[in-house]
């Protein structure tokens, strides 16, 4: 349905002491992919909580194959296959600067109205965001 594709480079600060990417930084490289992505249909995070709406991280499953070192330059991917109900569901990917699988996982969004704290549903402003991103696949 969607598919989206970000890079970045891997600082240093990022790295243990042999230069290896720590590994709770890939979740952040996830989150880096997907914000990017729901900015790029035109409802950034700030809009998004300005309609009263977030998204918290309700499960996060990664695997990892081999690290990325500082001074990669990273391809991190997002990929979301059905529309959300009550939650978002997104598979994501992290490359290295050869094309090498590094990392792999998925991750679970629930969405919230700001205002009451409550699980509400995929609001219909997102959804229709969202279809317009997909027919531009």
């Amino acid at each position: 349905m969607i598919h989206y594709e970000t890079t970045l480079k891997v600082r240093y600060y990022e790295c243990d002491p042999m230069g290896i990417v720590h590994h709770s930084n890939y979740l952040r490289y996830f989150e880096c992919a997907r914000d990017e992505m729901i900015d790029s249909w035109g409802y950034g995070i700030e809009k998004c909580q300005a309609d009263g709406l977030t998204f918290p991280l309700v499960s996060a499953q990664l695997r990892f194959h081999r690290p990325a070192l500082s001074g990669d330059v990273i391809r991190i991917t997002a990929d979301i296959e059905q529309e959300p109900l009550a939650k978002l569901y997104v598979t994501q990917q992290i490359f290295n600067g050869k094309g090498e699988l590094c990392c792999e996982g998925s991750v679970t969004l629930g969405f919230l109205n700001s205002a009451t704290g409550s699980p509400m549903r995929c609001p219909e402003k997102f959804l229709s965001l969202m279809r317009k991103a997909a027919e531009k696949e």
